[in-house]
């Protein structure tokens, strides 16, 4: 496996999980989420939350840790809605690091909730996330988006409008 050439950013494996057309969508540049209030919503809650550690690591210009020391790297999120997306996007995580020698547990912060969930890395996980990037790339290469699936969670998503425009009228 030629890691380098399947490395993308943890927003790509959490919408792998949500949906594949947003995630198409926002790999081209085709973004909602800065006119999205519930996305704004997110952030103010993820900015004021956990501000006594360090947050915001960046790491090859391509991911973002909220929070990380010497045991653990910590995702925040604001509820458990989406958490296989949640739970894959930090697993990822793990993953990218350990490529990088770097080996940690994980914690996805659930801050609405109040609520802490431990995550680690197993082999057959690894073996997931492996396929989880080739598929990404799969979906990335192809010239239109997937086609439209229709979840239960579309009407809060903010490219509701862009997906189901036509739809809206009737």
């Amino acid at each position: 496996m030629d890691f380098d050439s399947l490395k993308v950013q943890g927003t790509k494996v959490n919408y792998y999980y949500i949906c594949k057309r947003k995630l198409w969508l926002f790999s081209k540049q085709i973004t909602m989420e800065h006119t999205y209030d519930r996305v704004l919503q997110g952030k103010v809650l993820h900015d004021e939350s956990y501000q006594y550690k360090r947050k915001e690591f960046k790491l090859d210009d391509l991911i973002q840790l909220d929070l990380i020391d010497s045991q653990y790297v910590g995702e925040v999120k604001s509820s458990r809605k989406m958490n296989r997306a949640d739970r894959m996007q930090l697993l990822y995580y793990l993953f990218y690091l350990k490529e990088r020698g770097i080996i940690r547990k994980g914690k996805l912060h659930y801050v609405k909730e109040r609520r802490v969930e431990e995550v680690e890395l197993t082999p057959e996980i690894e073996k997931e996330v492996i396929l989880c990037l080739e598929d990404i790339q799969r979906i990335l290469s192809n010239p239109s988006p997937p086609k439209l699936e229709k979840y239960p969670y579309c009407t809060k998503c903010a490219y509701y409008h862009f997906c189901f425009v036509g739809e809206l009228d009737e």
